[in-house]
This record gives structure tokens, sequence and C-alpha cells, in this order.
């Protein structure tokens, strides 16, 4: 057996006065507002799940740019959070907010370009205003996360062109169209990336779902990107609690859409991938 390793999660403090909202494109989502979960329970879903370790990822549909929540979960539970901060890399202090929110125990950058209250594709990913984040990025071996859509990906290999040694992790693989179904041409974008040895893909509810979309299967889909990719650039995330259900149901569902592969490729999927995105994690694994 092997400690799973969930990449992507979120939490929500009941405590609106110490955390006030200010969710990025001034609505808050559904699902914060709806189903939310502090990290104290998130951590309880984790135990319930099996789950070792989890990146909690900055909620940026409730809390925009301010990361103080997530520091707080992983100040309180050392052992099993590292965190992902969010900031305006368009800011002009925008270096100097990245190394605050390192230096206050976070281990990597999200970029929110998309989502359910932003819906489209946001045009600012190669805007030259975030080249100095990119760069210290790149000097300093942090992770950028990307929540994104396909349509990003022509910005995305103009930043890669320039930080070729930059590390980033598409959440639900940039959110490809798979319906079509073998051999997934209107996904080819995405398999160009496979190009670029430092883009890895998060792997989601949401890409377990698309998988199964109109002419497409789990079972062709999947092995597809694992020759592209390989298993070592994949990390399983559950989005919880943005995604409806249990975080132990989700795991399940992962599970079961991976049941074609085999115990090798699982066993970077749900754990060694992260360990290379986010090192921390190697290090908590050490102190055990």
């Amino acid at each position: 057996m092997y400690d799973i390793v969930d990449t992507h999660t979120h939490a929500i403090s009941p405590d609106h006065e110490r955390y006030p909202l200010a969710p990025v494109g001034g609505k808050q989502s559904d699902w914060s507002a709806h189903r939310p979960a502090d990290f104290e329970s998130l951590l309880a879903s984790m135990d319930e799940a099996g789950i070792a370790h989890a990146m909690v990822v900055q909620a940026s549909t409730a809390y925009g740019n301010d990361n103080r929540y997530v520091v707080d979960a992983v100040t309180a539970h050392p052992d099993r959070f590292c965190g992902v901060f969010s900031i305006d890399v368009l800011a002009p202090d925008a270096v100097d907010k990245f190394k605050h929110w390192l230096a206050a125990g976070l281990s990597g950058l999200r970029l929110f370009l998309t989502g359910t209250t932003m819906p489209g594709q946001a045009g600012w990913l190669d805007d030259p205003r975030s080249y100095p984040v990119w760069e210290y990025v790149q000097a300093n071996n942090v992770s950028i996360c990307l929540q994104m859509t396909a349509a990003g990906i022509p910005a995305l290999q103009r930043m890669l062109d320039l930080f070729p040694k930059v590390r980033v992790l598409l959440d639900h693989l940039a959110r490809p169209d798979l319906a079509g179904g073998p051999p997934y041409a209107s996904a080819q974008p995405l398999f160009d990336l496979a190009a670029h040895p430092g883009v890895y893909l998060k792997l989601t509810n949401r890409t377990i779902a698309e998988a199964g979309r109109g002419l497409s299967t789990p079972q062709a889909f999947f092995p597809k990107v694992l020759d592209a990719f390989g298993a070592s650039r994949i990390a399983w995330g559950s989005n919880f609690p943005s995604a409806e259900g249990s975080l132990q149901s989700l795991l399940g569902q992962a599970r079961a859409g991976l049941s074609m592969l085999s115990e090798a490729d699982l066993k970077w999927i749900f754990g060694d991938t992260a360990r290379a995105i986010y090192p921390e994690l190697t290090r908590m694994e050490a102190a055990k």
C-alpha cells in the first residue's frame, strides 16, 4: 500500500468576521456558500477516506487573494496539510506578496483564470506584468497550479517558451473537450503540452466525468494520457468540497475511473507525483 495525497481540496471557515468573503470576480461560488467544509471537517473527511496528506488550495471564489485561512489550516496541522495560495500576479508588488505567503508556510501558487463564477478564459496569463513572478518561481523551484481552460493553452505555450524550467500543474487537465472520443483531436493542444517536461496534470472528478461523456470512455482516454505524459506527471485531486459527495466517495470514483491502470501507475497518480510537484510533502513523509 501507499500513502494517498489529495492535491486539490478547499477549506471555508464559518467565521466570516475573521475571514471575510472577498470572492474573485465579486461573486461567491455556490459550493462555498452551500456546502462549505472548514479545515477540521476536511481533516475528518481525510481520515474517513484514508488520505494521508492534502494540498489545501486557496478558495478564490470565497476569499480572493486573502490566503490567511489556508495559512491557519497548515499551521494547525502541518503534518497533514500543505497550502497553495493565490495572488494578483499583475500587481506591482506581486513578488513581495509571493514571498510573504511562502514565508507564512505555504508551498505553491495558484492562478485562477476560469471557474463557475468566471466562465470563459481570462486573457492575462501571458501578460508581461506577470513575468517577475514567473521569473521568481523559476529561480526558486516553486510550482504554479493553473485553473484554466484549453483556450488558454496557446498563452501557456508562450509562457513555457519564456520560462522553460517552470513546473506547472493543470487543474482538471485544463478542461479539454473529450466528447468526440478517440482519437481525441479536439484535445490535441493538451497532448502537445507533453513536450514540455515541466507540465503536470491534475486529474479530478471533472476529468473522470468528461472522460465518460459522448463518444469518450475512461478506458480509451486515460491510457492515451498516460502514453503522452506518463503517470509520473499526473496527480489526483478530489476537488472536495467543491465537488459534490463525500471525500471518500470522490476517491472511490477516481479509483473506479482509473481501474484499467497498473498498480505502479496508480501509486504515482495517488501520491508520488504530488510529492514531486510539492517537495514539502516529501519532507512531511520523512518526518513521520
